[in-house]
């Protein structure tokens, strides 16, 4: 018998210590890999809890009700600590010939208040205009949203050119930074809620807002967001019924390859300690596809760079295959478009423009 086998076998009274903590450490190490196999698979599994039917788009809405609202629990409620709508307050943000803007902020929550900038096109008109939230992502604010403090020109001054086309702008502040969000995310999963769910619910309250203005017409109203602001449009549109067309920057991916499967041709959340980007219960129902298949027949567009490494270009391009098959067969497939640029982590924004200029 070979020396090492030998040794497994004896009585652990007649082992060195070294040589426990050398089978514990390949114990350790077997049951890692097991568990990593077993819980990779569960989450990368083709998922049994969806029953489309095709056959018009009301049949379809009705057959996707049960998944929306098995989405809407993952991402938890809040309506039971609705704070009454009160008085909204304001402060300038910019006031001049290309657009006026403006703080608006509220209290949505107990002591939580809800922070966004709304911007309006000039010269005004008698017409009201259709309105985009534009959501920043993360380390960013309103200000990347309009052009400003983006040394590296990610968000190619969407919102200002979203304005300058004619359409109003609402810029929501999200929390910013992966560990302040991970705190709060942590906080969250502790009272069976996300901060996801969190940020949705806000957004919901803002549009209730926006409802009581007479100088915006928000029947017509879009969202869009890049990279951190991607995930919000994808997750929250779901349940919004209110957004009528979306737009994906930076964000949209093959979500089970991008949570748990570590490959050196995009980042892995899973090699990150970006702890806010796991959210209980995500995984295998609710892929990108699958979201957007909530989304659907509303138009949605992702605008993906080839070079942006939070993903591997080819991989995107098969989820978007199972995402535009939703709308293929129920006929409207020109609702659905992806944007392929040869850049990396960046928003075009004439494609934006031209996309919320058709759909809304």
């Amino acid at each position: 018998m070979d020396k090492d086998i030998d040794l497994f076998y004896q009585d652990f009274k007649a082992k060195a210590t070294e040589r426990i903590a050398q089978e514990l450490a390949d114990l350790q190490r077997s049951y890692q890999c097991e568990l990593q196999t077993y819980l990779t698979d569960r989450c990368t599994r083709e998922s049994s809890s969806w029953q489309r039917d095709y056959s018009s788009e009301a049949a379809y809405l009705q057959s996707i009700a049960a998944n929306r609202d098995a989405w809407q629990a993952i991402l938890g409620s809040f309506e039971a600590d609705a704070v009454p709508a009160a008085n909204s307050s304001t402060r300038p943000f910019h006031d001049g010939d290309d657009f006026y803007a403006e703080w608006v902020t509220f209290e949505f929550l107990p002591g939580v208040n809800s922070r966004a900038v709304i911007a309006l096109p000039r010269p005004t008109s008698s017409d009201k205009p259709a309105v985009v939230i534009s959501q920043h992502g993360i380390n960013s604010s309103p200000y990347q949203v309009f052009g400003a403090n983006d040394p590296r020109g990610f968000y190619g001054a969407c919102g200002s050119q979203l304005v300058t086309a004619g359409f109003a702008v609402v810029a929501p502040v999200n929390r910013t930074t992966a560990e302040g969000r991970n705190l709060l995310e942590r906080l969250a999963h502790l009272c069976g809620t996300t901060l996801f769910g969190l940020e949705c619910y806000k957004l919901n309250r803002l549009i209730d807002y926006l409802e009581t203005r007479d100088d915006l017409d928000v029947s017509r109203l879009g969202m869009s967001g890049n990279s951190l602001g991607g995930a919000a449009t994808i997750m929250c549109t779901p349940v919004i019924d209110r957004i009528k067309a979306a737009c994906c920057g930076a964000w949209f991916n093959h979500r089970k390859r991008k949570m748990a499967v570590i490959d050196p041709r995009y980042s892995c959340f899973l090699a990150t300690q970006e702890e806010h980007a796991f959210i209980p219960g995500w995984l295998p129902d609710f892929s990108d596809s699958d979201l957007v298949s909530m989304i659907c027949p509303r138009p949605f567009m992702a605008i993906n760079g080839k070079a942006d490494g939070i993903h591997w270009w080819p991989f995107t391009v098969e989820e978007w295959e199972r995402t535009a098959a939703h709308y293929e067969q129920l006929g409207i497939g020109d609702r659905a478009e992806l944007v392929l640029h040869e850049s990396g982590h960046d928003l075009v924004a004439s494609d934006v423009i031209r996309f919320f200029q058709e759909w809304l």
